[in-house]
């Protein structure tokens, strides 16, 4: 009797049986993984630079379920494996991963081998600013016609543990960053690239690494694919070139002739096939500020012909937001307060001060990823009453700001906080009444947060007891 053929993911599985597998990181992303691997007879180590006191109560149960530790700081070091995955924001370029490769190591991530065994259409996003909001746009339109999607990537979740769900006909919208994308060697059916601009500079070995990294999103797509690019951004605009399925262009300033474009009376128009069709206004759309119409545009050049216009229209009149995007906390005392934590980049907190149609008192500064400020100076004078400064990149962002030449000490004085709760609190004593705050740092939060949403939710609370 014929036996029936072995699916792609119990080849996998079996493939899997018996390997050593290392895990270097264990985080949101590969936390879960490891008990797959497990599952799948696999050998695993699980290695971070935690020690078992700091990983509280995951250690008992990694070790319970047959895992074996591998912690502290050497937890890199001699790792006796066939396969590594590294966590997402791991250098892939670290020395002992490179030593590992030159063992004959397999080094690989969640995302590659998602990519490799998902059965369904892909669509990903990258991007310096925008990503997020982006492809959760993208998902919110291919659910509103009816779709199943499966949302992750560095947008909070990761895939691959529930690979087994993904059917052929449903969706996965993911996010991708230059340290995912790096390493990839496949691209998925629709890649979407917002914008680049100076990023990360602080883990990429130069400007020209992080763009490379961003090209793999679509270097490895195939005739049948699609790519959809900024115009207005130089960098992007330069990848047309170098795209091999449908190129999708979309613009904000002028008309394209195939992709979205916003018109000169506030239409968001997509052009195909010879064909201008008007999709909705931009009033309809909800979030403030332009680079949420790029976003939008952005995410119609994705999914048209997926989704209806009528259904990217609804989207557009009932989506609010994501957390910690221009994200409205509170209004006390007639001033508003606005969480933008996810501004970790200069170009991300301009988008954040051109949503506003005036002056707002800002609280800037953290992280310093060697990203210069010099770019934000000429918005900060133009859009800022009140700059209040804290961590490590203040004083970078003051000489910036204070040297331009249309500084005047008078119209945008500067003060400095020891921390967040300072900042919010000189904030408050110096807001008036029809004041905007807003926490938009230009920064990472590395030096007082694990994350950018770390950081956002105690912006939050410190504003909610106010």
């Amino acid at each position: 009797m014929k036996q029936p053929c072995e699916n792609k993911l119990d080849r996998y599985a079996r493939f899997m049986r018996g390997k050593k597998i290392a895990f270097c990181g264990i985080g949101r992303s590969n936390l879960p993984l490891l008990y797959k691997y497990s599952a799948y007879g696999a050998r695993v180590t699980a290695c971070d630079r935690r020690n078992r006191a700091e990983l509280h109560g995951i250690a008992r149960e990694l070790e319970a379920a047959g895992i074996t530790l591998n912690l502290g700081d050497s937890y890199l070091q001699n790792l006796d494996a066939d396969i590594i995955f590294r966590t997402p924001g791991m250098n892939f370029f670290l020395p002992e991963l490179v030593a590992a490769r030159r063992r004959g190591v397999a080094v690989t991530s969640e995302m590659e081998e998602f990519f490799y065994l998902c059965p369904s259409e892909i669509f990903a996003v990258t991007g310096s600013d925008g990503k997020t909001t982006t492809t959760t746009l993208i998902s919110e339109m291919l659910k509103a016609e009816g779709k199943t999607v499966h949302l992750g990537g560095n947008i909070g979740k990761p895939l691959l543990p529930e690979i087994e769900n993904v059917l052929p006909d449903d969706f996965a919208v993911v996010e991708l960053s230059s340290f995912q994308l790096i390493s990839m060697r496949r691209s998925p059916d629709v890649a979407v690239v917002t914008n680049l601009a100076p990023n990360h500079l602080d883990v990429h070995s130069s400007m020209e690494e992080y763009i490379d990294a961003k090209k793999n999103i679509f270097t490895h797509q195939n005739a049948f694919s699609r790519t959809v690019l900024n115009l207005d951004n130089g960098i992007t605009r330069g990848f047309a070139n170098e795209t091999r399925g449908q190129t999708l262009m979309f613009s904000r300033l002028s008309s394209v002739e195939a992709g979205a474009f916003l018109s000169g009376d506030g239409t968001l128009y997509m052009a195909v096939g010879g064909e201008t069709v008007p999709v909705f206004c931009k009033n309809d759309i909800l979030l403030p500020g332009e680079h949420n119409i790029e976003n939008y545009l952005a995410a119609i050049s994705a999914v048209w012909g997926y989704v209806s216009p009528e259904n990217m229209k609804r989207v557009a009149q009932t989506f609010a937001g994501v957390e910690h995007r221009i994200e409205f906390v509170r209004e006390i005392n007639g001033v508003k307060y606005y969480n933008d934590s996810i501004a970790t980049s200069p170009t991300r907190s301009i988008a954040a001060l051109n949503a506003f149609g005036k002056k707002v008192v800002l609280l800037a500064g953290g992280y310093d990823k060697h990203i210069p400020f010099e770019p934000m100076a000429e918005k900060v004078n133009e859009k800022v009453k009140l700059l209040i400064l804290t961590g490590t990149t203040a004083s970078a962002i003051e000489k910036a700001v204070t040297g331009h030449p249309a500084y005047d000490s008078k119209e945008l004085p500067v003060l400095h906080a020891t921390d967040l709760a300072e900042a919010v609190r000189l904030a408050t004593e110096n807001a008036r009444p029809g004041d905007i705050v807003i926490l938009s740092p230009a920064s990472a939060s590395f030096d007082a947060y694990p994350n950018f949403e770390e950081r956002g939710k105690h912006f939050k609370e410190l504003v909610s007891v106010l």
